[in-house]
């Protein structure tokens, strides 16, 4: 199979971040990241990799232009839009564009980006939640509001009464009113083939939300009100690949239609674990190839929190690492060290263990499995030895122990960055990860 290359972009996005994992271990595809603004997506992709320029804004002059010589520079093939007003953008101008839009038709994406145009085309549909557009057809307080266009909850307000309703609207935003639905929100992964075929259908919890997003999330059992509201979907639109609906229920239990959107969602990752890649099957559709998903049915939670990623401006060849406290803590190997130490293997940096061990090291190794062939060299020293001592000062080299002293030691004699354990995070390259 012939290796494509694919865009994400814009590449920091929650979205961007779930594709780009969604595809980073996959054979045929070498992925890229493109974004308008700085953000973590510098962190994950190599540099080579990564174009980041404010001229990548859609609403930008010349956008298309700048746009297309990114895409000939890395010979894309695919792009993955991660904003639905950039999915509608390039939809809109995919014969303008060199390469091709991994999304929905145009209709489906326009119609997408409007929750009148939504309800619209579905008002006579029992899921549909009742939009007002009228104070006096509003015979029950509270109500629902929202701009038409948005993303994310902005903008998203439950209004108690006229009066407050009516200053609302004086702002002469693009409001939509529709009744207050007080029940439990979910979110619906699907995925549809270029035939027209729904694949899939996976109901998710929405149990913390942060900027629009859920933050815990759980698969749930798929009901036939699940099914039946996607299937009309499906029938309605024209989707392909990746796309998802939320819904929320009323106040007698039944679910009502909230929006839906033609591109990855990012707590699709949910489902990623259970078998189902939304990211590449919908390349592989694209492609022309027929797909089939292979869904593990187990019961599973995704919950998020924010992790760091860093960059140190510091180029070494060699690695130093103690072995008692540092690669083995607490009986248990280091596996964040571990997998620091087959990173340095894969960019030719030689590894050394150094060490003061009291006990067999042989034995020691063979115990926690650790192969004696992951280091470059192994220095074992006597406990009233200096490792500072042992470090040769022609490479340039870092140092990895768990022991003050010995790294202040290292520090004043060899002059080289000295880590602490709790420090080993900010050596992983986390394109790797």
């Amino acid at each position: 199979m012939k290796k494509y290359n694919v865009l994400i972009y814009p590449a920091g996005t929650e979205i961007g971040l779930e594709i780009y994992n969604s595809l980073k271990y996959n054979l045929h595809f070498d992925i890229y990241g493109a974004s308008g603004k700085s953000d973590h997506a510098k962190f994950i992709y190599p540099q080579h990799r990564y174009f980041e320029d404010d001229s990548l804004y859609i609403s930008k002059q010349n956008f298309i232009e700048h746009f297309n010589t990114v895409l000939d520079h890395f010979d894309i093939d695919y792009i993955f839009p991660t904003h639905d007003s950039v999915a509608l953008f390039l939809s809109c101008n995919s014969e303008l564009i060199n390469a091709k839009v991994i999304c929905s038709s145009y209709r489906t994406t326009k119609i997408s980006r409007s929750k009148k145009e939504i309800y619209k085309e579905l008002y006579n549909y029992k899921f549909t939640p009742r939009t007002y557009y009228k104070f006096e057809e509003i015979l029950n307080y509270p109500v629902f509001l929202k701009p038409d266009i948005g993303e994310g909850g902005k903008g998203t307000k439950i209004v108690y009464d006229q009066f407050e309703l009516e200053k609302i609207y004086s702002r002469n935003i693009d409001y939509v009113v529709s009744e207050y639905l007080p029940g439990e929100e979910y979110t619906v992964d699907c995925f549809t083939n270029r035939n027209g075929e729904l694949l899939f259908i996976g109901p998710r919890t929405r149990e913390r939300i942060t900027f629009g997003i859920s933050f815990h999330s759980r698969n749930i059992y798929c009901s036939d009100e699940f099914k039946e509201i996607a299937n009309t979907l499906n029938e309605k639109f024209n989707f392909r690949g990746s796309w998802f609906f939320q819904v929320k229920a009323d106040g007698n239990g039944q679910l009502k239609l909230l929006e839906f959107s033609v591109r990855q969602a990012s707590t699709m990752g949910l489902y990623r674990q259970l078998g189902v890649n939304f990211a590449l099957l919908s390349l592989f559709d694209f492609i022309g190839y027929d797909v089939k998903v292979l869904f593990n049915d187990l019961n599973i939670e995704l919950d998020r929190s924010f992790s760091n990623s860093y960059k140190i401006d510091y180029e070494y060849e060699r690695v130093y690492v103690d072995l008692d406290d540092t690669l083995i803590v607490n009986g248990e190997v280091n596996t964040l060290l571990m997998r620091l130490i087959f990173q340095c293997i894969n960019k030719k940096k030689d590894v050394i263990l150094i060490t003061k061990h009291i006990y067999n090291l042989d034995n020691t190794l063979r115990m926690y499995r650790i192969n004696k062939e992951l280091f470059a060299e192994i220095v074992l020293l006597s406990p009233d030895e200096s490792k500072a001592d042992h470090i040769k000062g022609n490479l340039k080299s870092i140092f990895i122990d768990n022991h003050f002293y010995e790294r202040m030691s290292v520090k004043e004699k060899c002059k080289i960055p000295v880590f602490d354990v709790d420090a080993i995070e900010c050596l992983i390259d986390a394109s790797k990860i």
